[in-house]
């Protein structure tokens, strides 16, 4: 499977913006009160992306060796996507004011573009680590 590595990888990256770019998108519309169209190819459309951007990192998980995990960043990153989804429900339904789901709104971006960044550096301080290096 891992001649098809760079074709994995591929997929997952557009999942991870396009899923980044919906949430960004759905966000703006529940911190501001305006309701977010819940037809039925919309809520498809987003099951569609995270089962991708799933799948792809799964197989990507299985595919590459276990050294290339050996700094931690993998780790990291995991831990920073279950905050991110914490606070995308947060900031979607759960916050009680709207200056919580303001709050977590930006926190969750804050906290999806560090997962980036962790994934695109492989090292746990992500784009951070080239400044304090």
């Amino acid at each position: 499977m891992i001649e098809f590595y760079p074709q994995i990888r591929s997929v997952h990256i557009l999942a991870v913006v396009l899923s980044g770019s919906l949430f960004a998108l759905r966000g703006m519309f529940a911190v501001a009160g305006a309701r977010w169209p819940h037809a039925a190819p919309v809520r498809y459309l987003s099951y569609t992306i995270d089962t991708t951007l799933l799948t792809a990192a799964l197989m990507l998980l299985t595919i590459l060796p276990g050294a290339m995990f050996a700094n931690g960043w993998l780790a990291t990153k995991l831990v920073l996507v279950v905050v991110y989804v914490v606070l995308g429900v947060l900031a979607m339904k759960r916050g009680r004011t709207r200056g919580i789901r303001w709050g977590c709104y930006v926190a969750a971006l804050a906290t999806f573009a560090m997962a980036y960044g962790i994934a695109r550096a492989h090292h746990p301080l992500g784009f951070l680590h080239a400044w304090l290096a």
